[in-house]
Protein backbone atom coordinates (compact mmCIF):
# COMPACT_ATOMS: atom_id res chain seq x y z
CA UNK A 1 0.00 0.00 0.00
CA UNK A 2 1.29 4.19 -0.18
CA UNK A 3 1.33 6.00 2.78
CA UNK A 4 0.01 4.42 5.80
CA UNK A 5 -1.45 7.66 7.34
CA UNK A 6 -1.83 7.49 11.37
CA UNK A 7 -3.82 8.80 15.15
CA UNK A 8 -2.25 9.04 18.00
CA UNK A 9 -4.84 9.07 20.70
CA UNK A 10 -3.54 9.02 24.27
CA UNK A 11 -3.34 11.53 27.28
CA UNK A 12 0.30 11.47 28.24
CA UNK A 13 2.09 13.92 25.92
CA UNK A 14 5.58 11.91 26.15
CA UNK A 15 3.90 8.76 24.61
CA UNK A 16 2.87 10.68 21.97
CA UNK A 17 5.56 12.43 21.19
CA UNK A 18 7.97 9.58 21.08
CA UNK A 19 5.46 7.52 19.01
CA UNK A 20 5.36 10.56 16.45
CA UNK A 21 9.12 10.83 16.51
CA UNK A 22 9.28 6.97 15.48
CA UNK A 23 6.50 6.86 13.14
CA UNK A 24 7.46 10.06 10.86
CA UNK A 25 10.97 8.98 10.74
CA UNK A 26 10.04 5.69 8.49
CA UNK A 27 9.26 7.17 5.07
CA UNK A 28 5.86 5.02 4.09
CA UNK A 29 4.57 6.48 7.72
CA UNK A 30 2.86 10.16 8.16
CA UNK A 31 1.03 10.80 11.84
CA UNK A 32 -1.63 12.82 11.00
CA UNK A 33 -2.94 13.83 14.63
CA UNK A 34 -3.19 13.67 17.80
CA UNK A 35 -5.50 13.33 20.49
CA UNK A 36 -6.03 13.91 24.05
CA UNK A 37 -9.12 11.35 24.83
CA UNK A 38 -11.26 9.58 22.92
CA UNK A 39 -13.57 12.10 22.15
CA UNK A 40 -11.12 14.36 20.24
CA UNK A 41 -9.94 11.00 18.93
CA UNK A 42 -12.90 9.99 17.23
CA UNK A 43 -13.46 13.69 15.60
CA UNK A 44 -9.84 13.40 14.22
CA UNK A 45 -10.82 10.18 12.98
CA UNK A 46 -14.00 11.24 11.03
CA UNK A 47 -11.90 14.31 9.70
CA UNK A 48 -8.64 12.70 8.45
CA UNK A 49 -9.64 9.29 7.80
CA UNK A 50 -6.46 7.51 8.81
CA UNK A 51 -5.29 3.79 7.63
CA UNK A 52 -4.46 2.90 11.57
CA UNK A 53 -5.49 5.08 15.25
CA UNK A 54 -2.62 4.14 18.04
CA UNK A 55 -5.74 4.27 20.78
CA UNK A 56 -4.86 4.32 24.39
CA UNK A 57 -7.47 2.42 26.83
CA UNK A 58 -7.33 4.43 29.46
CA UNK A 59 -8.00 8.14 28.80
CA UNK A 60 -10.13 10.56 30.29
CA UNK A 61 -13.73 11.52 29.03
CA UNK A 62 -14.61 9.13 26.26
CA UNK A 63 -12.17 6.13 26.75
CA UNK A 64 -10.01 4.70 24.04
CA UNK A 65 -12.94 1.28 24.31
CA UNK A 66 -15.83 3.80 23.16
CA UNK A 67 -14.18 5.30 20.89
CA UNK A 68 -12.58 2.15 19.02
CA UNK A 69 -16.66 0.93 19.54
CA UNK A 70 -17.73 4.07 17.57
CA UNK A 71 -15.56 3.95 14.96
CA UNK A 72 -15.76 0.41 14.21
CA UNK A 73 -19.83 1.10 14.19
CA UNK A 74 -19.02 3.64 11.04
CA UNK A 75 -19.56 2.59 7.69
CA UNK A 76 -17.55 5.76 6.25
CA UNK A 77 -14.58 4.67 8.47
CA UNK A 78 -14.45 0.90 7.63
CA UNK A 79 -10.53 1.52 6.35
CA UNK A 80 -9.54 2.34 9.33
CA UNK A 81 -8.00 0.10 11.44
CA UNK A 82 -7.82 0.24 15.65
CA UNK A 83 -4.42 -0.60 17.27
CA UNK A 84 -5.13 -0.47 21.07
CA UNK A 85 -2.38 0.37 23.82
CA UNK A 86 -2.06 -0.62 26.88
CA UNK A 87 -0.11 -0.69 29.68
CA UNK A 88 0.05 -4.48 30.85
CA UNK A 89 -0.73 -7.19 28.31
CA UNK A 90 -3.38 -9.10 30.25
CA UNK A 91 -5.65 -6.00 30.54
CA UNK A 92 -9.17 -6.79 31.20
CA UNK A 93 -10.37 -3.87 28.70
CA UNK A 94 -8.34 -5.25 25.79
CA UNK A 95 -10.35 -8.14 25.04
CA UNK A 96 -13.42 -6.05 25.20
CA UNK A 97 -11.25 -3.62 22.59
CA UNK A 98 -10.68 -6.62 20.28
CA UNK A 99 -14.68 -7.13 20.45
CA UNK A 100 -15.55 -3.66 19.90
CA UNK A 101 -13.84 -3.77 16.61
CA UNK A 102 -9.76 -3.10 17.41
CA UNK A 103 -7.56 -4.75 15.07
CA UNK A 104 -4.99 -5.63 17.21
CA UNK A 105 -3.08 -4.47 20.53
CA UNK A 106 0.07 -3.47 21.69
CA UNK A 107 1.78 -2.73 25.04
CA UNK A 108 3.26 0.61 25.65
CA UNK A 109 6.91 -0.69 26.14
CA UNK A 110 7.02 -2.58 22.75
CA UNK A 111 10.26 -2.68 21.03
CA UNK A 112 10.65 0.17 18.24
CA UNK A 113 10.61 -1.74 15.75
CA UNK A 114 7.69 -3.94 16.95
CA UNK A 115 5.67 -0.93 16.59
CA UNK A 116 6.85 -0.17 13.15
CA UNK A 117 6.03 -3.13 11.93
CA UNK A 118 3.01 -3.73 14.08
CA UNK A 119 1.57 -0.22 12.09
CA UNK A 120 2.40 -1.83 8.88
CA UNK A 121 0.53 -5.16 9.44
CA UNK A 122 -3.08 -3.48 11.13
CA UNK A 123 -2.66 -0.84 8.01
CA UNK A 124 -2.75 -4.09 5.53
CA UNK A 125 -5.46 -5.96 7.38
CA UNK A 126 -3.58 -9.09 7.39
CA UNK A 127 -3.04 -10.47 10.86
CA UNK A 128 -3.23 -9.87 15.25
CA UNK A 129 0.23 -9.08 16.77
CA UNK A 130 1.68 -11.43 19.13
CA UNK A 131 -0.66 -14.08 18.24
CA UNK A 132 0.89 -16.01 21.63
CA UNK A 133 -0.22 -13.56 23.63
CA UNK A 134 -3.47 -12.58 22.22
CA UNK A 135 -4.31 -16.61 22.10
CA UNK A 136 -3.77 -16.01 25.83
CA UNK A 137 -5.28 -12.84 26.47
CA UNK A 138 -8.90 -14.02 24.58
CA UNK A 139 -8.65 -17.63 26.15
CA UNK A 140 -9.01 -15.96 29.28
CA UNK A 141 -11.48 -13.39 29.14
CA UNK A 142 -14.12 -15.19 26.53
CA UNK A 143 -14.50 -17.97 28.46
CA UNK A 144 -17.62 -16.09 30.17
CA UNK A 145 -18.74 -15.23 27.15
CA UNK A 146 -18.53 -18.51 25.86
CA UNK A 147 -20.56 -20.23 28.93
CA UNK A 148 -23.69 -17.61 28.31
CA UNK A 149 -24.43 -18.80 24.84
CA UNK A 150 -27.09 -21.44 25.74
CA UNK A 151 -28.04 -24.44 22.82
CA UNK A 152 -26.30 -24.56 19.24
CA UNK A 153 -23.77 -21.96 17.63
CA UNK A 154 -25.61 -19.34 15.54
CA UNK A 155 -26.38 -19.92 12.56
CA UNK A 156 -24.03 -17.82 10.94
CA UNK A 157 -21.47 -20.94 12.24
CA UNK A 158 -23.63 -23.23 11.21
CA UNK A 159 -23.36 -21.85 7.69
CA UNK A 160 -19.40 -22.50 7.11
CA UNK A 161 -17.84 -24.74 4.85
CA UNK A 162 -15.75 -27.51 6.64
CA UNK A 163 -12.52 -25.65 4.76
CA UNK A 164 -13.75 -22.55 5.74
CA UNK A 165 -14.49 -23.61 9.83
CA UNK A 166 -10.62 -25.00 9.59
CA UNK A 167 -9.19 -21.92 8.44
CA UNK A 168 -11.03 -20.13 11.16
CA UNK A 169 -9.56 -22.12 13.85
CA UNK A 170 -5.97 -22.10 12.16
CA UNK A 171 -6.21 -18.06 11.88
CA UNK A 172 -7.38 -18.27 15.79
CA UNK A 173 -4.32 -20.29 16.39
CA UNK A 174 -1.99 -17.44 15.54
CA UNK A 175 -1.13 -19.31 11.60
CA UNK A 176 -0.64 -16.18 8.78
CA UNK A 177 -1.94 -16.75 5.15
CA UNK A 178 1.37 -17.95 4.20
CA UNK A 179 1.39 -20.47 7.09
CA UNK A 180 -1.83 -22.02 6.44
CA UNK A 181 -1.04 -21.98 3.16
CA UNK A 182 2.05 -23.99 3.60
CA UNK A 183 -0.11 -26.47 5.49
CA UNK A 184 -2.85 -27.36 3.10
CA UNK A 185 -0.45 -27.44 0.31
CA UNK A 186 -2.35 -24.56 -1.79
CA UNK A 187 -1.61 -20.84 -3.02
CA UNK A 188 -2.12 -17.67 -1.04
CA UNK A 189 -4.70 -16.75 -3.07
CA UNK A 190 -6.52 -19.60 -1.60
CA UNK A 191 -6.35 -19.09 1.84
CA UNK A 192 -7.26 -15.77 1.70
CA UNK A 193 -10.67 -16.67 -0.45
CA UNK A 194 -11.57 -18.59 2.66
CA UNK A 195 -10.75 -16.33 5.35
CA UNK A 196 -12.82 -13.76 3.43
CA UNK A 197 -15.96 -16.34 3.12
CA UNK A 198 -15.55 -16.66 6.55
CA UNK A 199 -15.59 -13.38 7.40
CA UNK A 200 -17.87 -12.33 5.40
CA UNK A 201 -20.46 -15.67 6.94
CA UNK A 202 -19.49 -14.35 10.29
CA UNK A 203 -19.75 -10.84 9.60
CA UNK A 204 -16.21 -10.29 10.80
CA UNK A 205 -14.86 -6.34 10.19
CA UNK A 206 -11.24 -8.31 10.36
CA UNK A 207 -9.09 -11.02 11.25
CA UNK A 208 -9.15 -9.76 15.22
CA UNK A 209 -12.93 -9.96 15.31
CA UNK A 210 -12.70 -13.32 13.35
CA UNK A 211 -10.35 -14.92 16.60
CA UNK A 212 -12.65 -13.18 19.02
CA UNK A 213 -15.53 -14.82 17.40
CA UNK A 214 -13.34 -18.51 16.88
CA UNK A 215 -12.60 -18.38 20.21
CA UNK A 216 -16.88 -17.34 21.23
CA UNK A 217 -18.36 -19.69 19.85
CA UNK A 218 -15.87 -22.60 20.20
CA UNK A 219 -14.64 -23.24 17.03
CA UNK A 220 -11.09 -22.73 18.34
CA UNK A 221 -9.40 -24.11 21.65
CA UNK A 222 -7.06 -23.36 23.83
CA UNK A 223 -3.41 -25.23 23.46
CA UNK A 224 -1.49 -23.52 26.16
CA UNK A 225 -0.80 -23.60 29.90
CA UNK A 226 -1.97 -20.34 31.98
CA UNK A 227 -0.81 -16.91 31.00
CA UNK A 228 2.79 -16.55 32.23
CA UNK A 229 3.54 -19.96 30.99
CA UNK A 230 5.78 -20.91 27.96
CA UNK A 231 4.30 -20.46 24.15
CA UNK A 232 5.66 -20.83 21.18
CA UNK A 233 5.11 -18.85 18.03
CA UNK A 234 3.98 -20.62 14.98
CA UNK A 235 6.74 -21.20 12.81
CA UNK A 236 9.37 -20.60 15.59
CA UNK A 237 11.52 -22.99 17.08
CA UNK A 238 12.48 -23.45 21.17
Amino acid sequence: MGLIRVVLADDQLLVRSGFRALLDAEDDIEVVGEAIDGAEALRLVGELHPNVVLMDIRMPGMDGLTAAREIAARDDLASTRVLVLTTFELDEYVYEALRAGASGFLVKHTEPAELIRAVRVVAAGEALLSPSVTRRLISTFSEPATASLPGPPPRETQSLTDREREVVTLVADGLSNDEIAERWFVCNATVRTHVSRAMTKLAARDRAQLVVFAYRYGLARVRFGHPGSSDVEPGSQR
